[in-house]
Order: structure tokens, then C-alpha cells, then sequence
């Protein structure tokens, strides 16, 4: 059985962790088959939007294999928080916009990956965390940073330092996740939003991505001129004609990404 399934129709690419008999759980050989398959899509002129997921209803993911971790040496489990680390920026890298489906429980690296994603929808009885001080280490896969950009330092703070298991409604309320969703319309209101996006320009949308990535990371003026260089990017493209003439004869533009 594959550990990662990508599955590819009209231009969203659904990425499975595929380890159901282990809460989704990362092991090696799984952070190394999630890598290439990242790569790939970064890629592929087919794929605008990427959604990860894990498999069955039970779990998103619960983060690293533990199992596998107690009979690790120390220097295979420093190169598994490495890997796990490059993969998640990686996956933060992609050009496309990408939406955390979290279906179920994400503890750890679960919660990283999901943070890596530009969008986090948790189906209604979802239960997640940085749980790592509870085990006696810290987030190790980009927690420590991304959780704080995304929702300020102290609730970061509260949050890790406290190992904090929040229902999916705890974690709307803290800013962690985009939107909470019943379980029986979860999936319709996934790709319901991958649908809002695909609906725009995809290079304006890749550009947009790239220009507010980049520019949180900068000071203003610099953001500045990353969005004017951005946009640039998009003004000789057909797509941005094909804007104007749909506009104009009042319907619904044609974009083919180019």
C-alpha cells in the first residue's frame, strides 16, 4: 500500500497520507515518498490547487510515528526532524494554494503540516495540538514559527508550552483554522473553496500568494516592491486580456493560465 496517494482532477491535486492503521502517522519512509511527491506538484501545470488529507475519518495526521521512534538511534531521529522540517517548507513553498483538510485529530507533525498549508478546514469533532512538550521536546517541524506569525506570541505561547488539545471550534476561535465544518458537508466545503479559487487567474493567484509569502517575511517597502513586481509578472499574460473581453461582453472569463 502506497503511504501517499495523489490524486489529480480538474487541476486539484488531493494528497492522502495514506497510513490509516496508523493515525496517519509519519514514519520515514513516508516524510521521503511525501517529499517527491511535493516536488512533483510544484511542478505540474495541471495542478492549481493542492489539498492534503488523511486517510479514513479518524485522523488528519497524529504527527510522528512513535512507534517507529523508540527504536530509532538519536542520529536517525535528528535526520527524521530534519526531513519532516524540509518537507513541511517544501510543501509552504508551493507556488499553488494549498488547504489543510483536517479530518480528524492532528497532534504534532499533524499540526505542522496543517500549518504549512495556506488554509486549515477541521471537520467539526476534529481535536488538535502542538502536543510535543507533553512528551518532553518541542514542534520541531516549523510550530514554534509558524504558529506564532499565524496567531501572535502569546497565544503560540499558551498553546505549545502548555501541550493544549483544542476541539476544532477552540481553534477557530484562536485563529488556528480557516473554517469548521460538519462532517457530513466536510469534503463539499473543501473543494467548495478550492472551486472559489480556481475561478480566478491562476498565475494572478500563484503572484498573489508569492507577493503576500514574501512580503510578510520583509519589511513594508520591501513587500512593496515584491507586489510590484508581482503584478508585473501578470500584465503581459493572455489570462489578463481574456479578463477585459469577458468583463466587457459580460461573461465568465475563459483563464487557461498563460
Amino acid at each position: 500500500m502506497e503511504n501517499i496517494v495523489v490524486d489529480v482532477k480538474n487541476y486539484v491535486a488531493n494528497v492522502t497520507i495514506n497510513r490509516e492503521e496508523a493515525m496517519n502517522a509519519f514514519n520515514y519512509e513516508t516524510l521521503c515518498d511525501l517529499a517527491k511527491e511535493v516536488e512533483l506538484l510544484r511542478t505540474n501545470p495541471n495542478v492549481r490547487v493542492v489539498i492534503f488529507q488523511g486517510a479514513g475519518e479518524r485522523a488528519f495526521s497524529v504527527g510522528a510515528d512513535l512507534k517507529e521512534r523508540k527504536s530509532l538511534s538519536e542520529q536517525e531521529v535528528r535526520r527524521n526532524v530534519y526531513k519532516i522540517g524540509e518537507v513541511f517548507a517544501a510543501i509552504e513553498k508551493l507556488p499553488q494554494p494549498t488547504i489543510a483538510a483536517m479530518n480528524g485529530y492532528a497532534f504534532g507533525g499533524g499540526m505542522e503540516l496543517a500549518l504549512s498549508c495556506d488554509f486549515r478546514v477541521a471537520v467539526i469533532d476534529a481535536v488538535m495540538g502542538l502536543t510535543e512538550t507533553s512528551l518532553a521536546i518541542i514542534p520541531g517541524a516549523g510550530g514554534t514559527q509558524r504558529l506564532p506569525r499565524l496567531i501572535g506570541e502569546a497565544k503560540a505561547m499558551e498553546l505549545i508550552l502548555t501541550a493544549k488539545r483544542m476541539t476544532a471550534e477552540e481553534a477557530l476561535q484562536y485563529g488556528v483554522v480557516t473554517k469548521v465544518v460538519k462532517r457530513d458537508t466536510f469534503m463539499n466545503e473543501v473543494n467548495e473553496l478550492a472551486n472559489r479559487i480556481l475561478a480566478n487567474g491562476p498565475i494572478a493567484v500563484q503572484q498573489a500568494k508569492f507577493a503576500i509569502k514574501n512580503g510578510m517575511n520583509a519589511d513594508l517597502h520591501t513587500g512593496l516592491e515584491i507586489e510590484r513586481k508581482a503584478y508585473e509578472l501578470t500584465i503581459p499574460t493572455e489570462d489578463r486580456v481574456e479578463a477585459l473581453q469577458a468583463f466587457a461582453e459580460k461573461r465568465k472569463p475563459n483563464f487557461r493560465g498563460r
